[in-house]
């Protein structure tokens, strides 16, 4: 139903007045203002979040206690009371970050902001914008043989190489006490290694980064080298598969040593849910510290929406607009040759359960995105039967700690 027109006014109308700039200026302040509240209002519900202990059934309502809560509140109070912007805002967050949360809490909490925001933190020049580093015990590593022989006293000739998904970071792999990376090092002898990076950057950026990373970082390896082996979670296994195609495009020497690429969820073809809209407020909300982030709405960085269809190649996203709707315009790009390939999906459903718990997937990432499928020829993923696994009754976040899952990579890396 159409709105009424207003009524004409009977009274002269006065000569309208132009704005002025200090109108503006209040109005274009007030405005920052409210976004930086805002946001610090989300980074607050995120603390909260990484503050619970896992499985905690208490109620949450956005606030901190104790000196971060303090934090939180003084944040809000300097922006309404000075004004400020969203840099302004995260220009406080960081050093509240570095004084007064522990370190695993402010990694997950930066990790997340990186998955949200990253492309903006590194295109703003932002401190918080996460660098790629390859890591050992919550540390960054140097990629020199003498600093890798006394930070890895235990280095042996098999390396796995840990890559996380979206919003994570390596100390995550830990979860309700189990870590794949730390398993596989005691029941099968790999020395395992984790990748940190901004996982709101393009994942054929970060394939680049990680393809210079591993060159350097199997030329300074301390021992005699006889196995490498690649576990990506998610989008990690994205940036695997970027980061060996744009290894062999350089001519770089670590694919040949590559022998196993293990994929837990990784949506190879997309997710529905983002080619919908709707993969922030899924994945996010999913991903616990991340969760209050789902707030955001519209706000996406490029490598949430690199996972519409499964970008891997620059091919697949420069020159185009990433928010507009289109179809699959990637470029195909098949496994690596030569290396033993296995994916490893989820379904929330009990084997042999319905058609629809089948096509749910993990509740982010579907069965046949998980698995490679993919109707067209050129674009499916040939894992052999034997290299493909289906773990019921779990979610995406599941693959990270359940005893079915390791048993199955302890086999695969046996």
């Amino acid at each position: 139903m159409a709105e009424t027109p207003p009524t004409p006014p009977t009274a002269p109308t006065p000569e309208p007045v132009a704005p002025s700039r200090g109108a503006d200026l209040r109005g274009a302040t007030r405005l920052a203002t409210d976004a930086t509240a805002g946001l610090a209002n989300l980074v607050e519900a995120m603390h909260e979040r990484i503050a619970r202990l896992p499985g905690s059934d208490a109620a949450l309502d956005g606030r901190t206690s104790g000196i971060s809560g303090l934090v939180y509140k003084t944040i809000r109070g300097v922006t309404r009371v000075a004004g400020g912007s969203i840099e302004a805002l995260l220009g406080l967050i960081a050093p509240a970050l570095g004084h007064y949360a522990e370190a695993a809490e402010r990694d997950a909490l930066v990790s997340a902001l990186n998955g949200v925001l990253g492309d903006y933190l590194v295109a703003s020049g932002n401190p918080l914008a996460l660098p790629m580093e390859l890591r050992s015990g919550g540390a960054p590593l140097v990629l020199e043989r003498e600093a890798l022989a006394q930070a890895l006293p235990d280095a042996g000739p098999r390396l796995l190489v840990l890559v996380h998904g979206l919003c994570m970071n390596d100390r995550q792999w830990l979860r309700n006490g189990h870590d794949h990376g730390a398993a596989l090092a005691r029941d099968r002898g790999w020395t395992p290694v984790y990748l940190r990076y901004n996982s709101g950057l393009h994942v054929s950026i970060n394939g680049h980064a990680l393809a210079a990373q591993l060159e350097r970082l199997l030329a300074a390896w301390p021992t005699a080298l006889q196995r490498l082996a690649i576990v990506g979670h998610s989008m990690g296994g994205l940036v695997a598969r970027s980061a060996v195609h744009a290894a062999e495009r350089s001519g770089l020497a670590w694919p040949e040593r590559l022998g196993d690429l293990v994929f837990l969820g990784t949506p190879h073809h997309g997710a529905p849910l983002e080619r919908a809209g709707h993969w922030i407020d899924l994945v996010l909300g999913a991903t616990p510290y991340a969760a209050p982030f789902a707030r955001l709405g519209r706000v996406r960085s490029a490598g949430i929406t690199d996972l519409r269809h499964g970008h891997v190649l620059d091919e697949d996203w420069v020159g185009r607009d990433r928010f507009a709707r289109s179809g699959d315009r990637r470029q195909p790009l098949p496994l690596p040759a030569g290396v033993r390939c296995f994916a490893l999906a989820a379904s929330l459903g009990a084997q042999g359960g319905t058609i629809k718990e089948k096509l749910l997937g993990d509740g982010l990432v579907p069965l046949d995105s998980a698995l490679g499928r993919h109707a067209d020829p050129a674009r499916a993923l040939a894992f052999a039967p034997d290299r493909q696994w289906i773990a019921y009754g779990m979610n995406h976040l599941d693959l990270l700690d359940r005893a079915e899952v390791y048993e199955q990579l302890k086999t695969w890396l046996s």
